[in-house]
């Protein structure tokens, strides 16, 4: 024992000696070193770690974090979320459009504005929660967003919550809200982002728990992971959500390639990982993975693939266990614990209140008027104009009389979307189309119908067509909803199954309807609410104007109105492929990206990605690109567009590249590049666009990067090069020879 008691002392001597230390140099008496500020984070992380007992360090491993009492640790909750805004707190709060409807907007300067705004008013509630001595779920900094899984099938219900099918939107859109959020202090994380799911996670939701994908190399590389690879290595994400489903025949948390060999060896990634709740129990659970046999296994496993903390509170409750059975070492548990630590320090919870800026954001912050007024913003840019027959849109605001219908046109729910939070104030459609209007004109509103049909019987709807066949203008807003799309949602109708869908079609009930109110003779507007893509093959022929609003938020309704009676000129772009029918698609479950979204598609689509309408007109005129470039090198490209009409408006500018008679396989095409301006009426803009060497390379099949020679078709314009939009000069192409 006398050896022992030696060794005891002379540690004591040294905490005393570091405390003396802390003391002399900043007048302020620390117990531990870890509580000084002054020191760097590693030093400071692990001098905490080395008086933990192995007990509170797996404690630390569980979404809710226990206090530590005697080392003055404060119990902490990892699980929050921020989709679009702060999600499922107790405050009232700014709720933006949801993900897929911010990626409509085609800008990354307003979704970065958004996400910093979304920080703030997350730093309000927690540092109120603090002074509340309030720890639990949805009050910290660590949100479980964005969600930039690709939307490579309509049907998925999560679609909603990411940026689109498009792994080029989707980096692009996802690094700006990660920067956003996480701020730019070059100390402390304003909040911290958590780029999810990791990965090749798209549906179906019943099956999530238990389905194995099994990917090309190719589709991997060249699809699945350039977002998480752009968010990770560019936009360095504090976090990163390893999925449900399994990959190659191993849990996607306990993915060899994955976890080890892509996300922390290749892409060096140093931030934390978590499990998707209960992916970790799915490891050993019956009708889920059984790729272990017990909790103990699968917590070990884990854990040596990188996965830091468990959303749950069963598995990993037997770290403690696998330690003492040697199936890993304290050592590697003592690395996730960094990782941990590492984010809640450069969150500042360590340290003085007065230390960290960000502290001092009070309640002010919620709801406040910057935020929503860019919550109107993101709203208006999102709206897509589908069709604009005879240019019926903008309406007269001088009406005698209007009639506004459909399951959405008063549905505070469906404008709020999922993993929303809860505004002071929603603005329907409904409200939105009276507050444009005199007095003097007649308003006529009517449900008409819910989203689905309880039968497949044929509807009378002759109690609502005499209401309204005198009206000057029929408003139908209809489509879908967060009540029926989702996640893992116990939803069984027509159309609809476990928060998916089983059709992409416009629910029949309201072609139905929408037929009856185009046999009044009377002009009819067709706004859409969805999260996904409709096929919608009757109303894009025989309604003359086309509308979608996505689910829009808090100021939706508002901006539907600005758009309808012309106070906002539409110019957002579809961020997925509108197919004509479910034919056009693949098996839900086939992971493959044959034939999938518009850079493999062989048919003809409804809408294209990229597709827009505007109340200007816009037309694209002197492209330059040099004729050869050497292979490796970055591409500068100009162009002017110019808005040949008299009226103000916005442009979102594409940039396509096609690799022709390419040896290996490449997308049809592939967007590279875009920008979104304000152009006045009559005006010429020159743009310039750098596409870097690496968007002009091509992956080969074992998901390499190739610098190959050959000739490349590059296109630029309003929506994606076909033969209509290069007769009306709304796009210009032109082909560059690699060398």
């Amino acid at each position: 024992m006398k050896p022992r008691i030696i060794f005891l002392s002379a540690a004591l001597l040294l905490t005393l000696g570091l405390i003396y230390s802390f003391t002399s140099k900043t007048n302020k008496h620390y117990t531990y070193a870890f509580q000084d500020p002054a020191l760097g984070t590693e030093v400071r992380v692990r001098d905490l770690i080395s008086k933990m007992t192995l007990e509170e360090k797996v404690s630390q491993m569980l979404n809710s974090a226990p206090a530590i009492p005697r080392l003055s640790v404060p119990a902490y909750n990892w699980w929050n979320e921020s989709l679009h805004g702060v999600a499922r707190t107790p405050y009232k709060v700014t709720v933006y459009p949801q993900a897929i409807a911010m990626a409509a907007t085609w800008d990354r300067n307003s979704i970065h504005t958004m996400a910093d705004y979304t920080a703030e008013e997350g730093r309000a509630i927690y540092n109120e929660s603090i002074k509340k001595d309030k720890h639990g779920g949805y009050l910290g900094l660590t949100y479980w967003t964005p969600n930039i899984n690709i939307f490579r099938d309509p049907r998925w219900g999560r679609g909603q919550e990411t940026y689109g099918e498009d792994p080029y939107l989707t980096g692009e859109m996802g690094s700006s809200f990660v920067t956003g959020l996480q701020g730019n202090d070059p100390k402390y994380l304003k909040a911290a982002a958590c780029a999810k799911h990791y990965a090749v996670h798209s549906g179906p939701e019943e099956s999530r728990h238990k389905f194995n994908t099994d990917v090309s190399d190719y589709d991997l590389w060249d699809t699945y992971l350039p977002a998480f690879r752009k968010l990770v290595v560019d936009a360095k994400v504090a976090g990163v959500m390893c999925a449900y489903n399994a990959f190659k025949s191993q849990p996607c948390c306990g993915s060899d390639l994955l976890m080890n060999s892509i996300l922390r060896d290749q892409w060096k990634f140093s931030g934390y990982v978590t499990s998707d709740c209960g992916a970790i129990d799915d490891f050993y659970r019956a009708k889920a993975h059984l790729t272990h046999p017990d909790a103990e296994s699968a917590a070990a496993d884990a854990v040596l693939h990188g996965t830091d903390v468990e959303c749950g509170n069963v598995s990993y409750l037997s770290l403690v266990k696998a330690v003492k059975d040697g199936k890993l070492t304290e050592k590697q548990i003592d690395q996730s614990l960094v990782r941990l630590f590492t984010i809640r320090f450069r969150l500042g919870m360590f340290d003085p209140s007065d230390a960290n800026k960000y502290n001092q954001i009070g309640k002010e912050a919620l709801e406040a008027p910057a935020h929503t007024a860019q919550a109107l913003k993101m709203a208006h840019q999102s709206i897509v104009l589908l069709k604009n027959e005879n240019k019926l849109l903008p309406l007269s605001k001088n009406l005698k009389k209007i009639a506004i219908l459909g399951p959405n046109a008063d549905n505070d729910v469906s404008v709020l979307g999922n993993y929303n939070g809860t505004p002071s104030h929603i603005v329907t459609a409904v409200e939105g189309i009276k507050s444009k209007l005199s007095a003097g004109t007649e308003v006529i509103y009517d449900k008409a119908t819910d989203f689905v049909a309880d039968s497949l019987t044929s509807h009378d709807f002759t109690g609502t067509i005499n209401k309204v066949k005198d009206s000057d203008v029929i408003i139908y807003v209809g489509g879908i909803s967060p009540q029926l799309e989702g996640e893992e949602m116990r939803v069984k109708k027509q159309g609809f199954r476990g928060g998916d869908r089983t059709t992409i079609m416009l629910p029949a009930i309201q072609t139905e309807l929408l037929k009856a109110l185009k046999a009044t003779g009377k002009p009819v507007v067709f706004v859409m609410m969805t999260g996904s893509a409709i096929a919608t093959p009757w109303e894009a022929k025989n309604l003359p104007a086309i509308v979608n609003s996505w689910y829009g938020g808090q100021s939706a309704g508002t901006a539907i109105a600005d758009v309808l009676f012309g106070d906002y000129n539409p110019a957002g772009r579809l961020p997925v492929t509108f197919y004509a029918s479910d034919k056009d698609l693949p098996d839900f479950t086939d992971y493959s990206m044959n034939n999938r979204t518009y850079r493999y598609f062989k048919g003809q689509p409804l809408y294209a990605f990229g597709y827009g309408l505007s109340y200007s007109e816009f037309t694209y005129s002197a492209l330059n690109i040099p004729a050869t470039l050497k292979k490796g090198d970055a591409l500068t490209v100009h162009v002017s567009v110019t808005n040949n009409s008299k009226t103000d408006g916005e442009e979102v500018t594409e940039l396509y590249l096609s690799h022709q008679g390419a040896q290996t396989k490449t997308a049809i095409r592939a967007l590279k590049g875009f920008e979104r301006n304000f152009i006045k009426a009559g005006q010429t803009k020159e743009l310039i666009f750098k596409v870097p060497a690496n968007d002009l390379a091509i992956i080969d099949g074992n998901g390499r990067i190739v610098f190959a020679p050959g000739k490349i078709e590059l296109s630029i314009g309003g929506s994606q090069p076909n033969k209509a939009t290069s007769v009306s000069k709304k796009t210009v192409s032109r082909s560059i020879e690699i060398i």
